[in-house]
């Protein structure tokens, strides 16, 4: 197969293969190469050009950005799982097994597709891999991504677990807010200290949401958290510190459309928050828009015989 490597170098920790470990194995396993870095530019031209398959090595930032891009193109992605939470990778069922194991069998592996979800606000349209939301979440991330510590992290489950526990700090003092969210026409507003619409069961870091959410039936996960709830969550951040992933039970509906009145707070569309610059809010209030675009992607996943379980 004619093979595009998109990888990002600053992704996982030292037990990752880097970019020449990579190549070797890719090219070991039959495969024509060709490597882009995910810090340049060149990679988007790349994947314009006719490929058998695009790997994407590095974390869910890396694999949404990318996944992004490749919507409409019909061309098969292979996640090779080197970052933080690796949700994407999990959503997947490629979460034990290693990097050579899964490049040894992409040519027997089977297409999965992947639904895409798409928001639309003030920003125009946008689309998304894990999900959209507000509130806790949305509120923490811009915290983390200057935390000096969490940056000085390199083991990727100890990140994962310092990111949580800065959740958790801010759950303390997390007031809930007003939304006015309405699904499928269905009126849900609320105080709520979370809302996330999710299209699969995992969003930031190994927040296990949505458990009975599918990647490929069309249909959002749409989780709300109202006040009375606030302990429950800090419960179950603390098992997921502790590396159980036990799966949430809040209330989580499914549905094609979901609404939300927005009045200036911040959004998080994957990994980016919204908006961008202070003027922006001067467009609020606004009515904000998320919908799935069904099987937009398709992922390689191993064969069955290949799993391991």
């Amino acid at each position: 197969m004619r093979v595009v490597l998109i990888h990002n170098p600053g992704a996982g920790d030292d037990s990752s293969p880097d970019a020449k470990q990579l190549k070797t194995m890719i090219r070991d396993a039959g495969h024509e190469l060709e490597y882009c870095s995910s810090k340049g530019r060149r990679w988007k031209s790349v994947i314009e050009d006719p490929v058998d398959l695009v790997a994407i090595a590095g974390g869910d930032g890396t694999v949404a950005k990318v996944a992004r891009r490749v919507i409409g193109q019909h061309v098969p992605l292979a996640v090779l799982p080197v970052g933080t939470a690796n949700n994407i990778s999990k959503t997947l069922g490629l979460k034990d097994m290693t990097v050579p194991t899964l490049i040894s069998g992409w040519n027997a592996a089977r297409r999965k597709r992947f639904d895409a979800g798409i928001v639309t606000g003030p920003w125009k349209s946008r689309h998304f891999i894990e999900g959209v939301g507000a509130g806790l979440f949305a509120s923490a991330m811009p915290d983390a991504d200057t935390n000096v510590t969490l940056e000085s992290l390199n083991d990727a489950e100890v990140k994962a677990t310092y990111a949580q526990q800065l959740l958790r700090d801010r759950l303390k003092e997390c007031p809930s807010m007003h939304l006015d969210v309405s699904l499928d026409g269905t009126d849900l507003s609320g105080e709520y200290i979370l809302l996330e619409a999710m299209n699969m069961e995992f969003v930031g870091p190994n927040l296990y949401l949505a458990p009975d959410s599918r990647a490929d039936d069309g249909l959002l996960d749409v989780v709300l958290i109202a006040e009375q709830h606030r302990r429950k969550l800090d419960a179950y951040l603390s098992t997921w510190q502790e590396g159980v992933m036990w799966p949430a039970d809040f209330t989580t509906l499914k549905g094609a459309r979901l609404e939300v009145e927005w009045t200036g707070f911040d959004i998080h569309i994957d990994d980016k928050i919204y908006p961008r610059k202070k003027k922006a809010r001067s467009k609020a209030p606004a009515r904000i828009s998320v919908e799935v675009e069904h099987a937009a992607l398709e992922f390689l996943v191993p064969a069955p015989s290949q799993a391991q379980r």
